[in-house]
């Protein structure tokens, strides 16, 4: 019935029981987006010109071979912004704004926009030890005075204190341009040129075979997003004036570290075999969490500086984005997608996430012995 009520290009959602139609497509709009050449933005380029919107983007220059056919606009966030001055869009996406000074003067230089979009990260929740956080959890602060010391003299990302800069960000953007942001908390993200090797180290070991260190409980939940569906929806959120705060995580279901692991076995088809190795072996044995063990966050210990394990890192609540029509595609194919761009990749580096082979075996070894 819902189809024969409203054109076929509108959004329909279902919010707290109202139905809610979304005016999309129409007119093309002029969309800026701040970066968009690295692994989000390059989608939401796609995103944008599959809807016949055009699109500018802003950046460094460091890749300017991907969109020849796209303006692309030079500068720096933090300081040259020149070339953004006396130009009109209608929206902005901004996928590169790390500390609020600079967030701040892309806003003031582009208070005329309709709507702003502004990529943040759920590292913003003060408390990650419970599952289910939502939109309205407490969020971690600096105070200003520490802001702008551990901020002087950069742009870029400044890890030690990701997670307050980012909310200092996504506030910075509300009190510049009140009322026409879109700020999107976003998850894991993964996908084909994902540079964190995050799940790319994953896809990749259990396509080689063989015995693989695996991490903890088989059942703990993950979460992640391929950026391609979340390229999609956060376009169609910017068609429809959407402004407001979401959990952008997914699937719509629980996913295990187990269900993933063997999803990426089926794709490989591999004889990749998976030892589960206990968190107190892997605590006892220095392996670091998230970067060297990609995907695990323990369950049974508090990380380094925290109080508390971070149970709920990769359980946080996405109600919201889906009752505004986030949607995913199934594992499987973004598996098989991870899995044909990493076979055909050309690295002339160590990854920037994952463990070292030799590593990997010796710990095998060790653990081994320890379950005979």
């Amino acid at each position: 019935m819902i189809n024969q009520m409203v054109p076929e290009q509108d959004l329909v959602l279902i919010i707290s029981g109202a139905l809610v139609v979304l005016k999309l497509g129409g007119e093309s709009m002029k969309l800026l987006i701040l970066g968009g050449t690295r692994f989000l933005g390059r989608f939401l380029v796609e995103a944008a010109k599959s809807k016949n919107h055009s699109v500018t983007l802003f950046n460094r220059g460091n890749n300017p071979d991907i969109f020849p056919e796209i303006e692309q606009l030079y500068g720096d966030r933090d300081g040259d912004l020149d070339s953004l001055k006396n130009r009109e869009w209608d929206a902005v996406i901004d996928t590169s704004g790390f500390i609020p000074r600079t967030v701040a003067k892309s806003c003031r230089v582009l208070n005329h926009v309709k709507h702003y979009t502004y990529i943040s990260s759920q590292s913003v929740y003060e408390d990650p030890s419970e599952p289910g956080l939502n939109e309205n959890a407490s969020l971690q602060y600096l105070p200003a005075k520490r802001i702008e010391e551990v901020t002087r003299g950069t742009a870029g990302p400044v890890y030690e204190h990701y997670g307050p800069l980012k909310t200092a960000s996504e506030q910075a953007a509300e009190s510049e341009l009140p009322g026409k942001v879109l700020t999107i908390r976003a998850g894991l993200i993964v996908g084909p040129h994902d540079y964190t090797d995050r799940l790319p180290y994953w896809v990749a070991r259990v396509d080689q075979g063989g015995e693989v260190l695996a991490p903890g409980n088989p059942d703990r939940q993950v979460q992640l997003i391929d950026a391609r569906d979340l390229a999609e929806w956060i376009i169609r959120l910017i068609e429809g004036r959407v402004v407001g705060v979401f959990n952008a995580v997914g699937p719509d279901y629980r996913l295990t570290m187990g269900r993933l692991l063997e999803t990426c076995k089926k794709a490989s088809g591999s004889n990749a075999s998976f030892s589960w190795a206990q968190e107190a072996f892997l605590m006892e044995n220095k392996v670091e969490p998230w970067g060297e063990m990609p995907l695990w966050i323990p369950e049974e210990y508090p990380l380094p500086g925290q109080k508390k394990p971070w149970n709920g890192f990769l359980a946080v609540d996405n109600r919201k984005a889906l009752q505004y029509g986030l949607k995913f595609r199934p594992i499987e194919a973004t598996i098989a997608d991870v899995l044909e761009w990493e076979r055909n990749r050309k690295r002339n580096a160590d990854r920037n996430a994952g463990m070292k082979k030799e590593k990997e075996m010796k710990l095998l070894e060790l653990w081994n012995e320890t379950v005979i």
